[in-house]
C-alpha cells in the first residue's frame, strides 16, 4: 500500500526557507507572491492491506520520528 505523507511547520512557526524561497522568486521576477510555507514529502511502501492498521502505523511513525509535533503538523495520504 503506498501511503503519502505531508509534513508542514504549524501556523505560527517561523519559516525562514520559505522567507528565502519567496525572497529568491521576487528576485527571478514572480512577483504576487504573499507567503512561501515550504514541508516534507514522504513516500512508503507498506506491506499492509488493512488500509486502519496502514493508517495507525503510520501515524506512530510521523508521532515517533517522521515529524516534530510540537512545530510539525502531518497529513496522511493511502492509496490502497
Amino acid at each position: 500500500m503506498k501511503i503519502r505523507v505531508h509534513i508542514t511547520l504549524k501556523n505560527g512557526v517561523l519559516d525562514p526557507q520559505g522567507k528565502a524561497i519567496s525572497h529568491a522568486l521576487g528576485s527571478l521576477g514572480f512577483d504576487g507572491v504573499n507567503d512561501v510555507r515550504q514541508g516534507k514529502f514522504i513516500e512508503l511502501d507498506l506491506a499492509e492491506t488493512d488500509e486502519a492498521r496502514a493508517r495507525d502505523t503510520v501515524d506512530s511513525m510521523c508521532r515517533k520520528l517522521l515529524a516534530n509535533t510540537v512545530i510539525e503538523d502531518y497529513r496522511i495520504d493511502l492509496d490502497a
